[in-house]
């Protein structure tokens, strides 16, 4: 799979998600109600900016107390120490009560920055908010747990779905305080050039719909010749 280099992924982060979504739309690689996360996976510290990198997948539960796997958490270290960077880890949660699960916190976010990644997306629970948040580490979730339960990393670099996005090995996230999506592969070098095309068309409408005297009849004409 195809990487961008670091000035490619630096323009990137200069774009809203939303931005890269509709430029995404462009191209029709995939359906438009396909490749983007639900509300659940909240961001957690907007003023972080974009989160931009290669999702390192795993397997997660918290909440099972007789499950054992000691050498999971080092697997995932492994597979985040050979990712492309920047990395993301990905947790599934997979365990019997998601809303009370706690994936990562200060320990797990510190090694995961060592080793190259920049945040941790999950369907379940995170913690240790403050500290990880000083860390400049991003973090996708649906809420903060207190407690870490019983955690097991259970299967390492799978294919993954969270609230309705599937996340493959590798593929290349974009989050922000709007929400986080899957950037295509084979489009990845070229959507930071259409986001800038999308911008320049929602210029030109905000501009004629903050025009004196907007009526719907001018509107419709207007339409006539834009298509979001």
């Amino acid at each position: 799979m195809p990487r961008l280099t670091d000035d490619q992924l630096d323009e990137l982060r200069r774009i809203d998600s939303p931005t890269i979504a509709n430029a995404i739309e462009l191209f029709l690689v995939r359906p438009r109600v396909e490749g983007y996360a639900g509300w659940e996976l909240r961001c957690a510290f907007p003023e972080l900016g974009s989160l931009v990198g290669y999702a390192v997948t795993c397997t997660s539960d918290t909440t099972t107390e007789s499950r054992g796997g000691d050498r999971g958490l080092l697997r995932l270290w492994e597979a985040v120490e050979a990712a492309p960077k920047p990395a993301v880890i990905v947790m599934k949660d997979i365990g019997p009560e998601r809303s009370r699960s706690a994936h990562m916190g200060e320990v797990m976010a510190t090694t995961a920055r060592s080793l190259g990644a920049v945040g941790c997306v999950s369907d379940g629970g995170l913690r240790d908010v403050v500290e990880v948040r000083a860390l400049g580490f991003h973090y996708f979730c649906p809420g903060f747990v207190v407690s870490h339960g019983n955690p097991v990393i259970c299967d390492v670099n799978v294919p993954v779905a969270l609230d309705g996005m599937a996340v493959a090995p590798g593929d290349l996230l974009h989050g922000d305080v709007n929400g986080i999506l899957v950037i295509p592969s084979e489009i990845a070098d070229r959507v930071a050039a259409r986001a800038e095309e999308v911008r320049a068309a929602e210029r030109e409408v905000l501009d004629f719909v903050r025009s004196p005297g907007l009526t719907v009849e001018k509107l419709r004409k207007f339409q006539e010749r834009f298509r979001h």
